[in-house]
């Protein structure tokens, strides 16, 4: 489990082929990375990954193929940044909201401008997407918990203040750019209960 309050912004160090899926390498320091064990969970653009070996400044995990289908890990290359957030621990504060770090699918940038200081963003979701999302409700976008400003049909607005854009990579969007949408948790669970034959 996650909260969307990104720690660190890592870099994409090796992107390696096996067997039809991918190992990636993320060099990363600071914001509670040091502390990473195999087998522990952590957040990468917002992809609930398994720590799966080490090295010195750095971690490895496993992308399979379901995730490189429904995330934006498919066309990512070396070099690449990448936000980052160890699993919540007892005792961490809840500072975004709760985020499971499952992606449901990828989103497109159709509009970045200024707003006083900050950025506003529109974005394209999915149609089967956009009843989860709400005006003032929460949401995830690349490990980043955001507030929704508006919702019109398929797409949303958010406001990205100067200290998110310079601490994680949502400063670094253009229009067409894909980004890692996890809508609401608990708005998926109330749907499910409400309509148990929606599939």
């Amino acid at each position: 489990m996650f909260t969307g309050i990104v720690t660190t912004v890592g870099q994409i160090a090796e992107v390696n082929a096996r067997g039809g899926d991918l190992e990636i390498g993320v060099a990363a320091r600071g914001g509670g990375v040091e502390r990473l064990a195999v087998g522990d969970s952590i957040a990468v653009q917002g992809v609930c990954l398994t720590v799966t070996r080490q090295q010195p400044g750095a971690f490895y995990a496993d992308v399979s193929g379901e995730t490189l289908a429904k995330t934006t890990f498919g066309a990512l290359r070396t070099g690449a940044r990448v936000n980052l957030e160890p699993s919540l621990r007892a005792g961490d504060a809840l500072g975004g909201h709760l985020v499971s770090g499952h992606v449901d699918a990828v989103g497109r940038v159709l509009e970045v401008s200024p707003d006083a200081r900050s950025w506003r963003l529109r974005f394209a979701l999915p149609e089967d997407l956009a009843r989860f999302v709400a005006t003032k409700g929460s949401i995830c976008l690349d490990g980043v918990s955001l507030t929704v400003n508006e919702v019109h049909g398929p797409s949303f607005g958010v406001n990205v203040i100067p200290h998110t854009q310079a601490e994680t990579t949502l400063g670094e969007l253009a229009v067409g750019d894909g980004v890692n949408v996890e809508v609401d948790l608990i708005a998926r669970y109330l749907d499910r209960l409400t309509n148990p034959q929606r599939e």
